[in-house]
């Protein structure tokens, strides 16, 4: 039998953290957990600790230091916002492989994270890029040439506020953005699912994981979230990923991929009915999308100034402060202020620092 692989884990005691450990704990014969970062959670971190027997400790900024002197064989970033940025740049620069479910640390570093990257380095734990990944795999070179591949098509389930018109969703309030259809997520996540920003930073993130044109990458409206991506080739084929919504099932493969383990996750049941739907995305009553394809083709600090603006518009919403139709002109308007900085580590984190003060200043927030 081959030496189990060794899991340093960040965000340890949140959900993406959680399920990570139920998929290690079932699998006690391929995986040890050889470290655990939590964000805040200190009793739950020391329970974590105590079953594990493992390093411990509290705070992104000890993440960097774990990884850089504890052996390991996967990171597995499951830390939320910007801070996860500079781990992932260490998890890379000791390469270790990458199991990267926080998204800032690509929206935000963009090219800078690449260029840092080996082949095959960075496993996508997001179900989206996940699904593009296995799917990528039926193709005659695989996840790393692109030449077979016409377009990426992206699932989205349409969130709380699906077939809506603008105008009915002026007076949304912050419990019906909460109120998701399908997933249980974090209030940033599940609002940024309700604005479809969360899509919008999943195409940026698709564009720099895959390589394909932003041209190239479209999103569709699939409310029973069955289908979690799917990649259209030259010939007419799509291949799509199908699974019940259950996260360990990418974390599974971002453990070990390209490996399948047996029995993660519960298959589709073929022998009763159901119904997929696939609807267009309405652009005009979601425009999130299509402004994230700006900014990422803008590139340099762009994307990092439209996570962390969407992050304090998001804020003012819960906090009464601006409606929910306010939140993208937000994030609008921050942008056309912006001018670009350089895109190294820190560039990027003021970039964000001022980001940040200008959403609080055009939300009317004063912090």
């Amino acid at each position: 039998m081959s030496a189990r692989r060794r899991v340093i884990l960040l965000g340890s005691t949140g959900s993406i953290g959680v399920q990570t450990l139920d998929v290690i704990r079932a699998n006690a014969d391929r995986f040890e957990v050889v470290g655990l970062i939590a964000g805040s959670d200190r009793a739950g971190l020391e329970a974590q600790q105590a079953e594990f027997g493992c390093e411990a400790a509290l705070g992104a900024d000890a993440a960097v230091t774990m990884i850089e002197s504890v052996e390991a064989d996967v990171v597995v970033n499951g830390i939320t916002g910007s801070v996860g940025l500079a781990p992932t740049l260490a998890a890379l620069d000791a390469g270790r492989t990458l199991a990267l479910a926080n998204k800032e640390s690509l929206i935000a570093g963009g090219d800078m994270v690449m260029a840092r990257a080996q082949p095959g380095q960075i496993v996508p734990v997001d179900s989206e890029h996940s699904a593009i990944a296995q799917c990528l795999r039926s193709g005659a070179h695989g996840p790393g040439e692109q030449s077979e591949v016409r377009r990426l098509v992206l699932t989205a389930s349409g969130g709380p506020f699906r077939g809506w018109s603008r105008q009915r969703m002026a007076d949304v309030s912050p419990a019906d953005a909460l109120a998701h259809p399908t997933w249980a997520m974090g209030p940033m996540v599940t609002t940024n699912s309700a604005t479809l920003v969360n899509k919008g930073l999943e195409v940026i993130e698709a564009h720099l994981l895959f390589d394909v044109p932003y041209e190239r990458i479209d999103v569709t409206v699939h409310p029973q979230s069955i289908v979690h991506s799917m990649v259209e080739f030259v010939d007419g084929s799509t291949i799509v990923q199908a699974s019940p919504p259950d996260m360990r099932l990418p974390l599974s493969l971002g453990l070990d991929w390209p490996h399948r383990i047996p029995g993660v996750g519960a298959p589709l049941d073929w022998t009763r009915s159901s119904s997929w739907e696939f609807e267009p995305l309405d652009e005009e009553a979601f425009p999130a999308v299509a402004l994230a394809k700006r900014v990422g083709r803008a590139g340099s600090t762009f994307p990092a100034v439209f996570n962390a603006a969407n992050e304090q518009a998001v804020h003012a919403f819960h906090a009464g402060e601006i409606g929910f139709l306010d939140i993208i002109p937000a994030i609008e308007r921050v942008l056309e202020q912006h001018e670009p900085g350089e895109l190294t580590l820190e560039g990027v984190l003021a970039a964000e620092r001022w980001a940040r003060r200008v959403a609080d200043e055009v939300c009317g927030v004063d912090r």
